[in-house]
């Protein structure tokens, strides 16, 4: 499969998942945040065929991760939580944090159409120069990515819920969390 095919595939569903689950109000459950990294899992399981090991292969597919934890604290960041009268802890993602999703998904989706299409040569010559060994490691840097953004997100959201919960053991600070100052 082509690597922008591979990127279109796995940037769109889980677009498509992280959008469905995260926009508006929404209840924090295990299954919300579970849902996402299984749509992950099954991602790298159908994406990722080899990890190639050449050359600057690791390097370059670990700052695919990195990039992709940065974003997903971002992210994350932009996903405030906050407990209603039940006790229930819920998110309310709005607009920037869509935009975060989709144009980094956008990024991946136009790279790799790019790669192929407009810049093919010049994607070569870098991977020459940068001992870089085959599209397996531009594909795995691109899902290695959605990985993390999506288990960072996902971190993030473990974190404000814990937080949230510990408030109420703690007198006066319920009532700070619930103004929204907890991002």
């Amino acid at each position: 499969m082509s690597p922008f095919l591979t990127a279109l595939i796995a940037s769109g569903t889980i677009l498509v998942i992280i959008l469905a689950t995260d926009l508006g109000r929404r209840r924090v459950t295990t299954m919300r945040m579970l849902r996402s990294l299984i749509a992950v899992a099954v991602i790298v399981a159908i994406f990722v065929h080899s990890l190639p090991m050449d050359g600057n292969a690791p390097s370059f597919q670990l700052a695919g991760i990195g990039t992709g934890v940065i974003c997903g604290l971002i992210a994350g960041a932009l996903l405030p939580a906050h407990r209603d009268a039940s006790g229930e802890i819920y998110t309310v993602g709005g607009l920037g944090y869509a935009l975060v999703w989709i144009v980094l998904s956008s990024a991946r989706v136009v790279f790799a159409y790019g790669s192929e299409h407009w810049f093919g040569e010049e994607i070569v010559r870098f991977s020459i120069d940068y001992k870089l060994s085959g599209p397996d490691v531009y594909s795995n840097a691109f899902v290695f990515m959605a990985l993390a953004m999506v288990l960072a997100r996902t971190a993030v959201l473990m974190r404000k819920s814990a937080r949230l919960r510990a408030a109420t053991a703690v007198p006066g600070v319920e009532s700070e969390q619930r103004s929204g100052s907890t991002r």
